[in-house]
């Protein structure tokens, strides 16, 4: 198959899973910052029996250790800003806030990866933000808070998207994986006793099902997905990549209308701006082909 082609395929299916994420959000009965500790500890520890953790150390240099770390702590924020979100709000209004991802991208990837900015990835971008006008107006206030702590998660995911295609050249994708899940976790150990210092009785121990739930948000939703990911962003732009990732709102949403039932707390105004923002991303790569 085509390198390409076949990156394609990858990232979709690791799109799905992520958007699989979210309703694992909603079933697992632990805070935010708990579960994704939780989370990036399972993957760390999933890891480890496929790295040779000794000759990983002596064949990465000290400065991408560090800045594949930095990326970890990048995400480890990301995902507490996700779930964050979906406690506040609920699991499609916390996935179609990631949407905005791409419009996030079209003006930091130039900076980062000191490029000329791209008027069509800029416009393109900027469509999104009717869609999310209009979801915001269809949603309770109640779940706006949500809303704004998605809009953050969905900037550092971008953010760390495109330093991981900057930097996925440098290592194995397992590598990369196992060093940004482990300083992600490293990162929230650091943050966790001052969260328990002021909820002191939040809950720590997941119970029987959240055990199940958590095992396959980090081995199947996190390790494979990651993997596959980055493997992808070995042959497909960020900006391609990320207008990929955009199809995560729909594909998560889908899952939460089957799995949750949330098309009940959600008007029909809401899914008209799922429906544009969805229009947009598949629209992209057909006035790219063209411009070219």
């Amino acid at each position: 198959m085509n390198p390409t082609k076949r990156a394609y395929l990858e990232l979709h299916l690791a799109v799905v899973l992520w958007g699989f994420t979210a309703i694992l959000g909603e079933l697992i009965q632990l805070s935010a910052l708990v579960l994704v500790w939780w989370r990036v500890l399972l993957t760390s520890l999933s890891l480890v029996f496929v790295i040779r953790l000794g000759s990983m150390l002596r064949t990465i240099p000290r400065k991408k250790v560090l800045q594949f770390a930095f990326v970890g702590v990048l995400t480890g924020l990301h995902w507490l800003t996700f779930y964050g979100s979906i406690k506040l709000a609920n699991a499609s209004v916390a996935l179609i806030a990631m949407a905005t991802c791409a419009f996030f991208t079209s003006l930091v990837e130039p900076l980062i990866m000191k490029q000329r900015f791209s008027k069509l990835d800029i416009f393109m971008g900027f469509l999104v933000v009717p869609g999310m006008a209009l979801i915001v107006e269809n949603v309770d206030v109640s779940m706006h808070m949500g809303i704004w702590v998605g809009l953050l998660s969905s900037f550092l995911a971008a953010v760390f998207s495109i330093l991981n295609k900057k930097w996925v050249h440098d290592a194995p994708p397992l590598q990369i994986t196992f060093i940004e899940m482990s300083s992600a976790w490293l990162f929230l150990c650091l943050v966790l006793p001052f969260y328990f210092s002021s909820e002191p009785s939040a809950k720590f121990l997941p119970s029987a099902n959240d055990w199940l739930w958590l095992i396959i948000l980090a081995v199947a939703c996190t390790t494979f997905t990651w993997v596959l990911a980055l493997r992808a962003l070995k042959h497909l732009s960020a900006f391609a990549s990320t207008l990929t990732v955009n199809l995560e709102p729909v594909y998560g949403i889908l899952l939460a209308i089957v799995i949750l039932n949330e098309h009940k707390q959600l008007s029909p105004g809401f899914y008209w701006g799922c429906l544009l923002i969805l229009l947009i991303v598949l629209a992209h790569p057909v006035l790219k082909q063209k411009a070219r």
